[in-house]
């Protein structure tokens, strides 16, 4: 198994297109990594200089301690599994997996052997005669994580494989993939737009967004504690709330205030606060399943109207309009009933995030 450490790695494209900037990842020994983030962040430009298919501008790659960066993508010993299964249709399941070991000059048996070990391994023995074009997704991604793991990598590297399939079998497939890794034990990366896929597989996450790393930690981390506002508002389903405030201090205590709301921070919040020089003016925010929700006042509740709900089996979606015409989802219980244009009242609980304006980043964290 193998450590995986980039160090102040860049990538500048013809053009000044800058795709990832000074990132510094370390991957541990075993370790399922997802990169996260939406379309453009530098993620799969970060996996294909891994893999070596892509030049770093600068910065270095080590595999344990050997400084990869001028090696070719054989000499690294990496299997990549892609979204587009990238498979020789018109051959045979058997064929598409031994494929990389006849490139690498294997006797047949061999071959057969390892070939075999790795369709029992996914459960596909009774795939290896068939001819590709006719399996279904999900069979033919198996045949692509097949075709990788034979070869008996150091680092796998997976980039969106299951981005294309139906729900059903993405939820299949995530279950397999973590098993797989499970007994596989091989250090993994694992590419990702899907929230959902980061935070179900992986045992830590690095978030990025336009070609920067935003923070690295376990799912719960990054949840609870995000660093930034964007991985406030990129983490979660429902999304984070926002609203524009101003720090407030008022009788030694420390407010959030809106013109729709004016929230007083616990004691904990404020000390952290304490040595905090910028701006007042922050950006708040709250989870939908942080506020409370009530058709009579409250103790410093907060009036909102009711703009849509939204009831979705386990779980309703209850969206409202504050004072300054701000839009707020709160997540309340399935049976919550309440009528559009009703008056109800809020309350915000811990944890409460607040955003400075430069950089977007936490000042609770």
């Amino acid at each position: 198994m193998t450590t995986l450490n980039l160090k102040n790695v860049w990538k500048i494209y013809e053009g000044n297109v800058l795709a990832v900037q000074d990132l510094n990842i370390e991957v541990k020994d075993g370790e399922l990594f997802a990169l996260l983030g939406p379309s453009g962040c530098g993620k799969s430009s970060t996996l294909r200089m891994i893999a070596g298919l892509e030049k770093i501008t600068r910065g270095e790659i080590w595999f344990d301690d050997i400084l990869v960066n001028d090696l070719e993508p054989r000499e690294r010993n990496v299997a990549m599994v892609f979204e587009t299964y990238a498979l020789y249709p018109y051959l045979s399941v058997y064929e598409n997996i031994a494929f990389p070991l006849r490139i690498r000059g294997m006797s047949r048996d061999e071959i057969d052997k390892k070939v075999r070990w790795a369709a029992d391994f996914l459960g596909i023995t009774d795939l290896l005669p068939m001819r590709v074009r006719g399996l279904s997704g999900g069979q033919m991604q198996s045949v692509g994580i097949g075709r990788a793991i034979v070869r008996e990598p150091s680092v796998l590297l997976m980039d969106e494989p299951i981005s294309h399939l139906e729900a059903r079998q993405r939820a299949r497939m995530r279950e397999e993939l973590v098993d797989l890794h499970h007994r596989l034990e091989t250090t993994t990366i694992y590419v990702t737009h899907d929230q959902v896929e980061a935070m179900t597989m992986a045992h830590r996450i690095a978030v990025m967004n336009l070609g920067k790393l935003q923070q690295v930690g376990t799912p719960t981390e990054v949840y609870e504690r995000p660093r930034t506002q964007f991985v406030g508002g990129f983490i979660g389903e429902p999304p984070m709330n926002f609203a524009d405030c101003e720090l407030v201090h008022e009788n030694g205590e420390v407010l959030a205030v809106s013109p729709s709301f004016k929230v007083r921070l616990s004691s904990q919040a404020a000390k952290k606060l304490e040595s905090y020089q910028g701006s007042p003016m922050v950006q708040l925010g709250i989870r939908p399943e942080s506020i409370s929700v009530s058709k009579t006042p409250m103790p410093e509740s907060i009036q909102a109207q009711v703009y849509v709900l939204e009831p979705q089996g386990e779980r309703t979606l209850l969206s409202v309009k504050l004072a300054n015409g701000e839009l707020f989802l709160i997540e309340v219980a399935p049976d919550f009933t309440a009528r559009v244009d009703e008056t109800i009242y809020l309350q915000f609980r811990e944890p409460i995030h607040l955003f400075e304006s430069q950089e977007g980043l936490n000042l609770l964290y």
